[in-house]
């Protein structure tokens, strides 16, 4: 009969903890650290190869939690192994890891304890542990991450941007009450204070694109009239340098968004993009998110995976009632979220609903809550028959459950 052997990994920054257990978590082969290079590959291939012939009818599971990419390395090392070794390779949540620890009253946390949790989790929760599956997301994971890294940027430096406006150019402002245009950064670059402004030539600044001349003379004429209380030049320097800072990061978030809509062959993100409030940066969000629909066996389990299933709370005071429960990483539900905001305006159908659930009485929140919940549900049913949207499919699921609220 062949015996199953659990090794566990805790990665860290250049290096990698090890242990083996049995199926009864003792302990086979005791702690031991590997560099992240080439001769720490070799090592740990000598190591488990060797084990493997102390013990030749056995199976090595093996497991790294997910750091972030710091275990990429590691996992392709033993996947590339698999081919020679009796071996098994899988990606863990480490939040299963985490409350698996806690639930042993395990205090004192190590990089040996670490590894030894993992290897403990796979024997614990074999049916939580997928072996051998294959990141079709990864190259796109990582563009669509460095696309939301660098709009989380352009946002920081509009919020800079628009507080120094404030002091030196705030006539600008007028003009940027909903976003910050294209000829208005174009515009700061040139003449980032009221003062600079108050002396340009209206030809200058109507060779600005998309400044008329009669834009031209009003920006002029409010410059003069300014009540600035800064006009120094390291402002106007910072000014200048924060708008050719975003000018730049739209150009490269443009780029970068054209290049994943390009090498993005997904038939999950095609599909998605049929519902109308999702196009491909966030169908590309969603799918890294889930990575296939067969990991859930229902939509509840989705909805408990992103967070936004409703829990019931109970206070002291008596008060009570169903909320969202907002457990797990925070970034699926932001996520969610702006598809629903997008939806409501946008989605004839999500704004029925939304409009239903504030007709009943339900805050703006709230409702925006269950909307997400019904996306959710949405997006599941597309993904599980393989097909496009159709709100006439929803329409016909609740007629046939009246008490359900929508």
């Amino acid at each position: 009969m062949q015996q199953n052997f659990y090794l566990g990994i805790d990665v860290s920054k250049g290096y990698a903890d090890f242990i083996i257990l049995d199926e009864n978590k003792k302990v086979i082969e005791d702690n031991f650290q590997l560099d992240d290079t080439f001769d720490g590959h070799n090592k740990l291939y000598k190591i488990l190869s060797g084990f493997l012939a102390k013990y030749p009818d056995s199976n090595i599971l093996a497991a790294v939690e997910s750091t972030g990419g710091y275990e990429n390395n590691w996992l392709k090392f033993l996947s590339a192994c698999q081919s020679k070794l009796q071996l098994s390779v899988a990606r863990i949540n480490p939040f299963g890891v985490s409350y698996n620890s806690k639930a042993t009253l395990k205090r004192i946390i190590t990089d040996k304890q670490s590894a030894r949790n993992v290897a403990e989790y796979m024997i614990s929760h074999p049916e939580k542990v997928q072996y051998n599956n294959q990141d079709y997301y990864a190259s796109v994971r990582r563009q669509w991450t460095f696309i939301k890294m660098l709009t989380k940027q352009k946002v920081q430096l509009l919020n800079q941007l628009e507080s120094l406006l404030y002091i030196a150019n705030p006539e600008v402002l007028q003009y940027c009450s909903n976003k910050m245009n294209l000829w208005t950064l174009k515009l700061l670059s040139k003449y980032p204070t009221a003062k600079e402004l108050a002396k340009a030539r209206l030809s200058s600044v109507c060779k600005i694109p998309y400044i008329t001349e009669s834009l031209a003379n009003d920006l002029i004429n409010n410059a003069r009239k300014s009540v600035a209380s800064s006009d120094d030049k390291t402002t106007a320097e910072v000014i200048r340098a924060l708008g050719e800072q975003i000018l730049q990061l739209r150009r490269l978030i443009v780029l970068q968004t054209k290049q994943l809509q390009s090498s993005c062959n997904i038939a999950e993100v095609e599909l998605l993009k049929s519902f109308r409030g999702i196009g491909t940066f966030s169908a590309v969000g969603l799918m890294i998110e889930i990575l296939s629909v067969e990991r859930f066996s229902s939509v509840k389990k989705l909805a408990s995976f992103f967070g936004v299933h409703p829990v019931f709370k109970q206070s002291g005071d008596g008060l009570s009632g169903f909320k969202m429960s907002k457990r797990g990483r925070k970034q699926p539900r932001q996520l969610l979220f702006n598809i629903a905001r997008f939806a409501i305006v946008h989605n004839p159908y999500i704004k029925e609903i939304y409009a239903i659930h504030l007709q009943k009485g339900m805050p703006k929140m709230a409702a925006l809550g269950a909307v997400m919940y019904k996306i959710l549900r949405i997006v599941y049913g597309m993904l599980k028959h393989n097909r496009q949207y159709d709100p006439e499919i929803d329409r016909a699921n609740r007629a046939k459950h009246k008490d359900y609220n929508a």
